[in-house]
Order: C-alpha cells, then structure tokens, then sequence
C-alpha cells in the first residue's frame, strides 16, 4: 500500500472540493436537478460530516480495537435531520478543511500503522484498515465527480434552447 500517496491526495481533497463547489453562483449552490439529487452544498455538508463521524474515526476504532463496534451513521439522514439545504457553504467548506487537516495530523502523529489491521463488518465483511484509507481517498473523488456533474447540468439548464452535447455526456 502507498499510504504517502494515499494521504497526499487526502490533504488536497479539501482544496479541491472548494474549487469545484465554488464554480457555480451562491444561488445555485442549493439547485437539485431534482428531489432526490443532492444540491452543491448538500454535497459539501455531507463531506465535512463524513469526514468528522465515518472514515477517520473508524480508521481510529479499528486500530486501537478491532472489536469495537462502529457508530452508526446515516448519511441521507443526516441531509434532512440537519437540515444541509440551509447552511452556509463557506462555513461548510471551512468545517470540512479543519476536520481534514485534524485527522491527518492523527494519522500522522501515529507514526507507522498496520494497515493489514482487520475487522468484521456486519454488511462488508472483512474490513482492513488500508480499506478505510483507500475508500476515504476514494470518497473525496466520488463526490467531486458527483458536484462535477451539477456544473454540467447547471449549464445545460442555463443553455435555454441550446444544449451543452457538444462538451460530452455523462
């Protein structure tokens, strides 16, 4: 495993997730192009969660005790029960970085990791602790082609009679 290399891009995730969420105008930060779809900001607001109760934190349970039992989670609660659609995303941009930058230095801090560390999750299996790092770089990536995706379909609704196929598709 290249945990360096898998750390690196887990320290420009932040960055990079600014950069792409702060392309579209404060007022399009909350279009949907439906109710099911997450807008902009539900998407950032859902990244400085994760970052503070999922990833990180069960990487931390599964090294100082495989048996532990994880917290719950439920992300697509959490959009409504904390109601993402009327935070702000600078403040939700902010939140995300510090929490990143909070548990890199964990990580750091903790000098050489087994990644080979396993657990038994109750739906995935067998969960080793480089699985978590993987999928934590993994899930950065998966939402910024997620808030990729709403800056093509911002421009195919402001096209009006025109249409944006020329760019690709997705």
């Amino acid at each position: 495993m290249n945990a360096g290399a898998i750390t690196a891009r887990l320290a420009g995730g932040p960055g990079a997730v600014r950069s792409v969420a702060l392309v579209v105008s404060a007022s399009d930060h909350a279009w949907k192009p439906s109710p099911s779809d997450w807008s902009v900001l539900e998407i950032v607001c859902h990244l400085a969660d994760e970052e503070e109760e999922d990833f990180a934190r069960r990487i931390r349970l599964l090294l100082e005790d495989p048996e532990m039992a994880w917290p719950a989670i439920d992300p697509e609660g959490w959009a409504v029960e904390r109601d993402y659609a009327s935070r702000d995303i600078d403040n939700e941009l902010d939140r995300f970085a510090r929490s990143r930058r909070d548990n890199l230095a964990w990580l750091e801090a903790r000098g050489t990791i087994d990644w080979s560390t396993k657990k038994t999750h109750p739906v995935m299996g067998s969960m080793h602790a480089g699985d978590l790092l993987a999928a934590w770089a993994a899930h950065d990536a998966l939402h910024i082609r997620q808030i990729a995706r709403r800056l093509h379909q911002l421009a195919a609704r402001d096209a009006g009679g025109f249409t944006p196929e020329y760019a690709g598709s997705w």
